[in-house]
Protein backbone atom coordinates (compact mmCIF):
# COMPACT_ATOMS: atom_id res chain seq x y z
CA UNK A 1 0.00 0.00 0.00
CA UNK A 2 1.43 3.25 -1.05
CA UNK A 3 2.16 5.89 2.07
CA UNK A 4 0.23 8.88 2.33
CA UNK A 5 1.55 11.75 0.85
CA UNK A 6 4.02 13.85 2.74
CA UNK A 7 3.59 17.62 3.27
CA UNK A 8 5.17 20.73 1.36
CA UNK A 9 7.99 20.73 3.28
CA UNK A 10 11.19 20.56 0.78
CA UNK A 11 12.50 23.78 -1.35
CA UNK A 12 14.19 23.30 -4.06
CA UNK A 13 16.69 26.61 -5.13
CA UNK A 14 18.48 27.04 -8.82
CA UNK A 15 20.40 30.17 -9.15
CA UNK A 16 19.22 30.99 -12.96
CA UNK A 17 22.14 31.00 -15.48
CA UNK A 18 24.53 30.89 -12.62
CA UNK A 19 27.58 31.45 -14.32
CA UNK A 20 26.51 33.93 -16.73
CA UNK A 21 24.81 35.75 -13.80
CA UNK A 22 27.19 35.74 -11.33
CA UNK A 23 29.84 37.44 -14.14
CA UNK A 24 27.34 39.83 -14.84
CA UNK A 25 26.92 41.11 -10.91
CA UNK A 26 30.47 41.04 -10.74
CA UNK A 27 30.46 43.23 -14.10
CA UNK A 28 27.56 45.70 -14.19
CA UNK A 29 28.91 46.82 -17.41
CA UNK A 30 28.21 43.29 -19.04
CA UNK A 31 24.31 43.44 -17.58
CA UNK A 32 21.40 43.18 -19.96
CA UNK A 33 23.84 42.48 -22.70
CA UNK A 34 24.22 38.84 -24.11
CA UNK A 35 26.97 36.93 -22.70
CA UNK A 36 28.44 33.48 -22.80
CA UNK A 37 30.85 31.62 -20.51
CA UNK A 38 33.85 28.96 -21.52
CA UNK A 39 36.54 27.40 -19.77
CA UNK A 40 39.54 29.18 -22.09
CA UNK A 41 39.44 31.67 -24.69
CA UNK A 42 40.29 30.40 -27.56
CA UNK A 43 39.03 29.41 -30.91
CA UNK A 44 36.24 27.36 -31.30
CA UNK A 45 35.71 27.00 -27.36
CA UNK A 46 32.53 25.07 -25.98
CA UNK A 47 30.00 27.57 -24.60
CA UNK A 48 28.82 26.39 -20.98
CA UNK A 49 26.89 28.64 -20.20
CA UNK A 50 24.75 31.66 -21.23
CA UNK A 51 22.92 34.75 -20.31
CA UNK A 52 19.22 35.03 -20.46
CA UNK A 53 19.85 37.88 -22.68
CA UNK A 54 22.30 35.40 -25.08
CA UNK A 55 19.40 32.79 -24.99
CA UNK A 56 16.71 34.79 -25.92
CA UNK A 57 19.29 35.26 -29.44
CA UNK A 58 19.74 31.60 -29.42
CA UNK A 59 22.61 31.31 -27.93
CA UNK A 60 22.66 27.70 -26.14
CA UNK A 61 24.78 25.72 -23.92
CA UNK A 62 27.41 23.22 -25.85
CA UNK A 63 27.45 25.70 -29.14
CA UNK A 64 30.85 26.19 -30.40
CA UNK A 65 31.89 30.19 -30.42
CA UNK A 66 32.54 30.11 -33.80
CA UNK A 67 28.58 29.20 -34.20
CA UNK A 68 27.05 31.67 -31.67
CA UNK A 69 29.01 34.38 -33.02
CA UNK A 70 27.74 33.64 -36.31
CA UNK A 71 24.28 33.83 -34.49
CA UNK A 72 24.79 36.76 -32.27
CA UNK A 73 28.17 39.15 -33.05
CA UNK A 74 27.83 40.95 -30.31
CA UNK A 75 28.06 38.50 -27.93
CA UNK A 76 30.33 39.14 -25.00
CA UNK A 77 32.86 36.06 -23.84
CA UNK A 78 34.01 35.54 -20.53
CA UNK A 79 36.06 32.40 -18.97
CA UNK A 80 35.55 30.70 -15.96
CA UNK A 81 36.94 32.04 -12.79
CA UNK A 82 36.35 29.55 -10.57
CA UNK A 83 37.04 31.51 -7.31
CA UNK A 84 33.66 33.42 -8.02
CA UNK A 85 31.67 30.79 -8.88
CA UNK A 86 32.81 28.93 -5.39
CA UNK A 87 32.13 32.08 -3.48
CA UNK A 88 28.24 32.37 -4.09
CA UNK A 89 28.11 28.73 -3.89
CA UNK A 90 29.46 28.88 -0.52
CA UNK A 91 27.03 32.09 0.55
CA UNK A 92 24.03 30.03 -1.30
CA UNK A 93 24.51 27.38 0.96
CA UNK A 94 24.89 29.39 4.43
CA UNK A 95 22.25 31.10 3.61
CA UNK A 96 20.11 27.78 2.76
CA UNK A 97 21.35 26.23 6.36
CA UNK A 98 19.76 29.24 8.33
CA UNK A 99 16.65 27.52 7.57
CA UNK A 100 17.20 23.82 7.95
CA UNK A 101 19.99 21.74 9.54
CA UNK A 102 19.22 19.64 6.81
CA UNK A 103 20.84 20.93 3.13
CA UNK A 104 21.82 19.36 -0.04
CA UNK A 105 23.52 21.08 -2.63
CA UNK A 106 22.75 18.99 -5.68
CA UNK A 107 25.21 20.93 -8.01
CA UNK A 108 26.77 24.48 -7.50
CA UNK A 109 23.76 26.20 -8.35
CA UNK A 110 21.04 23.72 -7.20
CA UNK A 111 19.88 22.60 -3.83
CA UNK A 112 17.62 21.28 -1.80
CA UNK A 113 16.24 22.72 1.92
CA UNK A 114 14.28 20.09 3.95
CA UNK A 115 12.39 21.57 6.32
CA UNK A 116 11.56 18.67 8.79
CA UNK A 117 14.25 19.18 10.65
CA UNK A 118 13.96 22.69 10.59
CA UNK A 119 13.91 24.44 14.09
CA UNK A 120 9.49 24.93 15.46
CA UNK A 121 9.82 29.27 14.48
CA UNK A 122 10.79 28.37 11.02
CA UNK A 123 8.60 25.13 10.46
CA UNK A 124 5.34 26.89 11.36
CA UNK A 125 6.12 29.64 8.33
CA UNK A 126 4.60 30.04 5.16
CA UNK A 127 6.69 28.03 2.58
CA UNK A 128 6.33 31.16 -0.05
CA UNK A 129 6.94 33.77 2.92
CA UNK A 130 10.46 31.48 3.06
CA UNK A 131 10.96 31.48 -0.22
CA UNK A 132 10.36 35.09 -1.33
CA UNK A 133 12.93 35.99 2.00
CA UNK A 134 15.28 33.27 0.40
CA UNK A 135 15.37 35.01 -2.77
CA UNK A 136 15.65 38.63 -1.14
CA UNK A 137 18.72 37.61 1.25
CA UNK A 138 20.65 36.46 -2.28
CA UNK A 139 20.18 39.75 -3.14
CA UNK A 140 21.05 41.40 -0.01
CA UNK A 141 24.01 39.55 0.48
CA UNK A 142 25.54 38.20 -2.88
CA UNK A 143 24.62 40.88 -5.15
CA UNK A 144 21.45 42.93 -6.41
CA UNK A 145 21.83 41.12 -9.80
CA UNK A 146 21.33 37.83 -8.70
CA UNK A 147 17.90 35.95 -9.11
CA UNK A 148 17.16 32.63 -8.30
CA UNK A 149 14.16 29.70 -8.71
CA UNK A 150 12.16 28.60 -5.91
CA UNK A 151 10.01 24.96 -6.44
CA UNK A 152 7.49 24.00 -3.09
CA UNK A 153 6.99 20.50 -2.70
CA UNK A 154 6.61 16.84 -0.52
CA UNK A 155 9.02 15.77 -2.72
CA UNK A 156 12.73 16.55 -4.56
CA UNK A 157 11.24 15.56 -8.17
CA UNK A 158 8.42 17.37 -8.16
CA UNK A 159 10.16 20.65 -5.79
CA UNK A 160 12.65 21.06 -8.79
CA UNK A 161 9.93 20.61 -11.23
CA UNK A 162 8.07 23.67 -9.85
CA UNK A 163 11.11 25.78 -9.10
CA UNK A 164 11.41 25.39 -13.53
CA UNK A 165 8.07 26.74 -14.19
CA UNK A 166 8.63 29.88 -14.25
CA UNK A 167 12.05 30.55 -14.99
CA UNK A 168 13.88 33.40 -14.62
CA UNK A 169 13.37 34.32 -10.70
CA UNK A 170 9.69 32.32 -10.10
CA UNK A 171 8.22 30.84 -7.30
CA UNK A 172 5.75 27.70 -7.55
CA UNK A 173 4.49 25.38 -5.57
CA UNK A 174 3.33 22.11 -6.61
CA UNK A 175 0.60 20.49 -4.18
CA UNK A 176 -2.04 17.15 -4.66
CA UNK A 177 -4.80 19.64 -5.68
CA UNK A 178 -2.72 21.17 -8.70
CA UNK A 179 -0.50 18.90 -9.64
CA UNK A 180 -2.84 17.57 -12.71
CA UNK A 181 -3.75 20.79 -14.10
CA UNK A 182 0.18 22.00 -13.88
CA UNK A 183 1.11 18.43 -15.74
CA UNK A 184 -1.65 19.34 -18.46
CA UNK A 185 0.34 22.00 -19.18
CA UNK A 186 4.08 19.92 -19.76
CA UNK A 187 5.79 17.65 -21.97
CA UNK A 188 7.20 14.76 -21.17
CA UNK A 189 10.82 15.65 -21.81
CA UNK A 190 9.72 18.79 -19.21
CA UNK A 191 9.68 16.81 -16.08
CA UNK A 192 13.30 16.20 -14.70
CA UNK A 193 14.82 13.28 -15.48
CA UNK A 194 12.76 12.70 -18.45
CA UNK A 195 15.28 12.02 -21.44
CA UNK A 196 14.58 11.55 -25.30
CA UNK A 197 15.15 7.94 -24.65
CA UNK A 198 13.06 7.65 -21.10
CA UNK A 199 10.51 9.20 -23.58
CA UNK A 200 10.44 6.66 -25.95
CA UNK A 201 10.18 3.80 -23.49
CA UNK A 202 7.21 5.99 -22.20
CA UNK A 203 5.56 6.36 -25.53
CA UNK A 204 5.93 2.38 -26.79
CA UNK A 205 3.60 2.01 -24.06
CA UNK A 206 1.30 4.26 -24.89
CA UNK A 207 2.01 6.86 -22.45
CA UNK A 208 2.35 10.70 -24.77
CA UNK A 209 2.00 12.92 -22.00
CA UNK A 210 2.78 13.41 -18.04
CA UNK A 211 -0.89 13.10 -17.00
CA UNK A 212 -0.67 9.54 -18.69
CA UNK A 213 2.65 9.08 -16.98
CA UNK A 214 0.47 9.79 -13.49
CA UNK A 215 -2.09 7.65 -14.01
CA UNK A 216 0.09 4.72 -15.52
CA UNK A 217 -0.49 1.62 -12.83
CA UNK A 218 3.27 0.71 -10.81
CA UNK A 219 3.16 -3.04 -12.79
CA UNK A 220 3.45 -1.14 -16.25
CA UNK A 221 5.87 1.38 -15.35
CA UNK A 222 8.00 -1.24 -13.43
CA UNK A 223 7.13 -4.52 -16.18
CA UNK A 224 7.46 -2.91 -19.37
CA UNK A 225 8.70 0.71 -18.77
CA UNK A 226 11.78 0.52 -16.70
CA UNK A 227 11.65 -3.48 -16.67
CA UNK A 228 13.56 -2.73 -13.12
CA UNK A 229 13.24 -1.17 -9.44
CA UNK A 230 13.28 2.01 -11.09
CA UNK A 231 9.46 1.59 -12.34
CA UNK A 232 8.56 1.66 -8.77
CA UNK A 233 10.25 4.76 -7.48
CA UNK A 234 8.75 6.28 -10.83
CA UNK A 235 5.58 5.64 -9.38
CA UNK A 236 6.15 6.96 -5.70
CA UNK A 237 7.72 9.68 -7.42
CA UNK A 238 4.92 11.42 -9.61
CA UNK A 239 3.28 10.96 -6.27
CA UNK A 240 4.80 13.16 -4.26
CA UNK A 241 6.71 10.34 -2.43
CA UNK A 242 10.29 11.10 -1.42
CA UNK A 243 13.18 8.47 -3.18
CA UNK A 244 15.39 10.48 -4.14
CA UNK A 245 17.44 11.29 -0.72
CA UNK A 246 19.84 8.93 -1.15
CA UNK A 247 23.18 9.85 -2.03
CA UNK A 248 25.38 7.02 -3.89
CA UNK A 249 29.35 6.34 -3.30
CA UNK A 250 32.26 7.96 -5.44
CA UNK A 251 32.68 4.95 -8.14
CA UNK A 252 35.55 7.03 -9.66
CA UNK A 253 37.74 9.96 -9.58
CA UNK A 254 38.82 11.76 -13.21
CA UNK A 255 40.31 14.58 -15.35
CA UNK A 256 40.35 15.68 -18.78
CA UNK A 257 42.33 18.54 -20.44
CA UNK A 258 41.72 19.59 -24.19
CA UNK A 259 44.67 20.26 -25.54
CA UNK A 260 45.30 24.19 -27.71
CA UNK A 261 45.80 24.02 -30.92
CA UNK A 262 49.94 23.41 -30.78
CA UNK A 263 51.38 20.23 -31.64
CA UNK A 264 52.95 19.30 -28.23
CA UNK A 265 56.34 16.86 -27.95
CA UNK A 266 55.30 13.79 -25.71
CA UNK A 267 57.44 15.42 -22.83
CA UNK A 268 54.81 18.82 -22.86
CA UNK A 269 51.56 16.24 -22.77
CA UNK A 270 53.82 14.59 -20.20
CA UNK A 271 53.54 17.43 -18.18
CA UNK A 272 49.85 17.78 -18.59
CA UNK A 273 49.26 14.43 -17.32
CA UNK A 274 51.41 15.04 -14.22
CA UNK A 275 49.18 18.40 -13.77
CA UNK A 276 46.27 16.00 -13.89
CA UNK A 277 47.68 13.75 -12.00
CA UNK A 278 47.98 16.33 -9.29
CA UNK A 279 44.53 17.15 -9.45
CA UNK A 280 43.23 13.74 -9.47
CA UNK A 281 45.46 13.11 -6.47
CA UNK A 282 44.36 15.49 -4.06
CA UNK A 283 40.92 15.20 -4.73
CA UNK A 284 41.22 11.30 -3.69
CA UNK A 285 42.68 12.34 -0.59
CA UNK A 286 40.12 15.23 0.45
CA UNK A 287 37.81 12.04 0.16
CA UNK A 288 39.48 10.19 2.04
CA UNK A 289 39.97 7.75 -0.38
CA UNK A 290 42.77 5.02 -1.98
CA UNK A 291 42.62 3.67 -5.67
CA UNK A 292 43.63 0.52 -7.16
CA UNK A 293 42.94 1.16 -10.58
CA UNK A 294 43.84 3.86 -12.92
CA UNK A 295 42.63 4.14 -16.45
CA UNK A 296 44.63 6.64 -19.07
CA UNK A 297 42.89 7.68 -22.22
CA UNK A 298 43.75 10.11 -25.07
CA UNK A 299 41.88 11.23 -28.55
CA UNK A 300 43.17 12.68 -31.35
CA UNK A 301 40.46 13.47 -34.77
CA UNK A 302 42.02 11.05 -36.71
CA UNK A 303 42.65 8.24 -34.43
CA UNK A 304 39.86 8.43 -32.43
CA UNK A 305 40.01 7.15 -28.71
CA UNK A 306 42.80 4.82 -27.53
CA UNK A 307 43.58 3.92 -23.61
CA UNK A 308 45.30 2.05 -21.35
CA UNK A 309 44.49 1.01 -17.58
CA UNK A 310 45.94 -1.45 -14.70
CA UNK A 311 45.07 -2.39 -11.20
CA UNK A 312 47.66 -1.91 -9.32
CA UNK A 313 48.96 -4.65 -6.59
CA UNK A 314 48.28 -2.23 -3.74
CA UNK A 315 46.18 1.05 -2.95
CA UNK A 316 47.62 4.09 -3.82
CA UNK A 317 46.61 8.34 -3.69
CA UNK A 318 49.97 9.99 -3.74
CA UNK A 319 50.73 12.74 -6.94
CA UNK A 320 53.92 11.15 -7.11
CA UNK A 321 52.37 7.80 -7.23
CA UNK A 322 49.21 8.86 -9.59
CA UNK A 323 51.66 10.27 -11.72
CA UNK A 324 53.97 7.80 -12.48
CA UNK A 325 51.45 5.51 -13.04
CA UNK A 326 50.03 7.81 -15.52
CA UNK A 327 52.99 8.24 -17.40
CA UNK A 328 54.16 4.34 -17.77
CA UNK A 329 50.64 3.82 -18.99
CA UNK A 330 51.24 7.03 -21.85
CA UNK A 331 54.36 6.20 -23.12
CA UNK A 332 51.69 2.97 -24.23
CA UNK A 333 49.23 5.75 -26.33
CA UNK A 334 50.25 6.84 -29.83
CA UNK A 335 51.63 10.67 -29.76
CA UNK A 336 50.08 13.51 -30.70
CA UNK A 337 46.68 13.87 -28.94
CA UNK A 338 43.99 16.31 -28.71
CA UNK A 339 42.63 15.68 -25.53
CA UNK A 340 43.59 13.57 -22.49
CA UNK A 341 42.19 12.12 -19.51
CA UNK A 342 42.97 10.26 -16.31
CA UNK A 343 40.84 8.23 -14.43
CA UNK A 344 41.14 6.69 -11.13
CA UNK A 345 38.89 3.33 -9.60
CA UNK A 346 38.18 0.59 -7.22
CA UNK A 347 38.08 3.05 -4.51
CA UNK A 348 38.30 2.35 -1.48
CA UNK A 349 37.96 4.21 2.00
CA UNK A 350 41.09 1.77 3.36
CA UNK A 351 44.53 1.72 2.44
CA UNK A 352 45.76 -2.11 1.86
CA UNK A 353 48.21 -2.70 5.45
CA UNK A 354 50.51 -4.79 4.04
CA UNK A 355 54.20 -3.08 4.77
CA UNK A 356 56.89 -3.48 1.69
CA UNK A 357 60.60 -2.64 2.06
CA UNK A 358 60.15 0.73 1.11
CA UNK A 359 57.62 1.86 3.65
CA UNK A 360 59.64 4.55 4.98
CA UNK A 361 59.77 5.87 1.43
CA UNK A 362 55.82 5.83 1.50
CA UNK A 363 55.38 7.13 4.92
CA UNK A 364 57.76 9.86 3.51
CA UNK A 365 55.34 10.50 0.41
CA UNK A 366 52.25 10.30 2.04
CA UNK A 367 53.84 13.33 4.35
CA UNK A 368 55.03 15.61 1.72
CA UNK A 369 51.23 15.28 0.31
CA UNK A 370 49.47 16.36 3.21
CA UNK A 371 51.91 18.77 4.15
CA UNK A 372 51.19 20.19 0.33
CA UNK A 373 47.47 19.36 0.32
CA UNK A 374 47.14 21.72 3.71
CA UNK A 375 49.59 24.27 2.02
CA UNK A 376 47.75 24.60 -0.79
CA UNK A 377 44.36 24.53 1.14
CA UNK A 378 45.37 27.63 2.87
CA UNK A 379 47.12 29.70 0.08
CA UNK A 380 45.65 28.46 -3.17
CA UNK A 381 45.87 26.10 -5.99
CA UNK A 382 49.32 25.07 -7.00
CA UNK A 383 51.48 27.45 -4.60
CA UNK A 384 53.12 24.41 -4.07
CA UNK A 385 53.15 21.48 -7.28
CA UNK A 386 55.35 18.67 -8.67
CA UNK A 387 58.54 20.36 -11.08
CA UNK A 388 57.16 18.12 -13.58
CA UNK A 389 53.91 19.65 -14.24
CA UNK A 390 55.51 23.28 -14.55
CA UNK A 391 54.36 25.82 -17.52
CA UNK A 392 51.03 23.79 -17.12
CA UNK A 393 48.77 26.85 -15.83
CA UNK A 394 46.55 26.82 -18.53
CA UNK A 395 45.00 23.62 -17.60
CA UNK A 396 42.96 24.85 -15.50
CA UNK A 397 40.26 22.83 -13.26
CA UNK A 398 36.41 22.87 -15.20
CA UNK A 399 33.66 23.99 -12.43
CA UNK A 400 30.97 20.92 -12.42
CA UNK A 401 27.65 21.52 -13.25
CA UNK A 402 26.08 17.93 -11.53
CA UNK A 403 28.25 17.92 -8.28
CA UNK A 404 29.74 19.69 -5.44
CA UNK A 405 31.59 16.77 -3.73
CA UNK A 406 34.90 18.61 -4.00
CA UNK A 407 33.97 22.15 -3.69
CA UNK A 408 34.40 22.29 -0.20
CA UNK A 409 38.00 21.92 -0.22
CA UNK A 410 38.15 25.13 -2.39
CA UNK A 411 39.40 23.30 -5.85
CA UNK A 412 40.23 25.73 -8.59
Amino acid sequence: MLERRPPNDILYIDLNSCFATIEQQCRPMLRGRPVAITNRLVPNSCIIAASYEAKALGIKVGMRSNEASAICPELIYAETEPDKFIFVHEKLKKIMKDYSPSVVMKSIDEGVIDLTESPKHIYERSRFELGYEIKQRLKDEVGCYMRCNVGIASNRFLAKLAGELHKPDGLDEITAENQRKIFSTLKLTDLPGINVRMEARLNAVGIKTPLQFLDADEDTLVKLVCKSIDGHKWYRRLRGIEVDSTTSDIKSIGRQFVLDGKNLSRSGTDARFVHLAEDVGYRLRSKGLYARGIYVWTYDFTRGYTHTQLIAKETFNSDYEIARLARELYKKLPCPVRIIGITLYKLQSVADAQLCFEQDKKNRIDTICATTDKINLRFGARKIHCADSSGTDQVKCKIPFGSTRYLDHSIT
